[in-house]
């Protein structure tokens, strides 16, 4: 079995409260309280001394310094610095919460509208920032060259899984979704050399996914992983990880903007394979917009 992919600790220029959040689930309980205050007020805790933080995380110096090392940094002066800067270049709207946080009780629907629309937007931007170029470059390389793309995605990220799949088999691309385990399971089994499987999995936990691209790495496949968290155990069974950045709360488990940061990695991968033979793209794309132009209403003809 291939080597798992080595998933770097050091901060890139999406910022730190998103490494940070990619991180906490990595963390030990202890450095996970420091990393929830971090992450909840970046601005609140660069201006604390690592006494106070650690006050508030309710445990000790030594911890603290402990998480800034877990997260890249070489110690707590150099975390205070970067989450300054990080604080400076955050501008929030006016009556939300922070992007992240829970909407508050009571809350009206204007509210609740805004801060979920900012949270989303932030959410595609951040992971757009994060999003490794040279990773996608491998991970299109594979599905160009593949005689298979398998992909595997359970509850929300099962939505996404069959969206990328349609949209790789619009272009002539064979590529499989399956939704229930036990056929992902023989499908994968039979996935050899050349062939490619994809995972997605927000947390990076979820069983079946884990499973079921343990069972095509085994046959020698090429694996890639889209998750939310770069340390997650889905990640021990892929070859390629790719990472989103979305923060989920209290009402939102499984929120939008989980789908959304997936759906632009997806879409940045598509459009990477489509571009790499344009005119194989364009002829796919007509001849099924053909297929299926006869299904579509012309509004010019009916009647008002």
């Amino acid at each position: 079995m291939a080597k798992s992919p080595k998933v770097s600790a050091n901060p890139g220029p999406a910022g730190l409260v998103v490494h940070i959040s990619g991180l906490l689930p990595a963390l030990t309980p202890a450095e996970q309280r420091v990393a929830r205050l971090v992450v909840a007020d970046p601005a609140d805790a660069a201006r604390r001394t690592i006494t106070d933080l650690a006050t508030a995380a309710e445990t000790s110096e030594a911890t603290v310094i402990r998480f800034c090392r877990s997260v890249g940094m070489d110690g707590y002066p150099q975390l205070r610095l970067r989450l300054a800067a990080e604080a400076a270049r955050r501008v929030e709207p006016p009556d939300t919460r922070v992007v992240g946080g829970d909407i508050p009780p009571g809350a009206d629907l204007a509210q609740i509208i805004a801060t979920i629309a900012f949270s989303d937007a932030r959410a595609v931007e951040d992971t757009a920032d994060q999003l490794d170029p040279a990773v996608c470059e491998r991970v299109v390389d594979a599905i160009v060259g593949a005689d298979r793309i398998d992909i595997y995605g359970a509850g929300a990220s099962g939505l996404v899984a069959s969206d990328f799949q349609q949209k790789l088999h619009r272009i002539g691309r064979t590529a499989c979704y399956f939704p229930d385990v036990h056929t992902a399971l023989t499908s994968a089994a039979l996935l050899a050399r050349g062939d490619v499987a994809v995972g997605i999995s927000h947390t990076g936990t979820t069983s079946e996914v884990i499973e079921v691209l343990g069972q095509a790495r085994s046959g020698g496949a090429t694996t890639v992983v889209l998750t939310n968290f770069p340390r997650s155990p889905v990640t021990e069974v892929a070859d390629h990880v790719l990472t989103t950045a979305a923060r989920e709360t209290t009402y939102r488990s499984g929120a939008t903007a989980s789908r959304l940061t997936q759906l632009t990695v997806v879409d940045c991968l598509f459009v990477g394979v489509a571009l790499r033979n344009r005119p194989r793209t364009r002829k796919a794309l007509e001849a099924t917009d053909e297929a299926v132009r006869s299904h579509r209403v012309d509004s010019r003809r009916r009647r008002v």
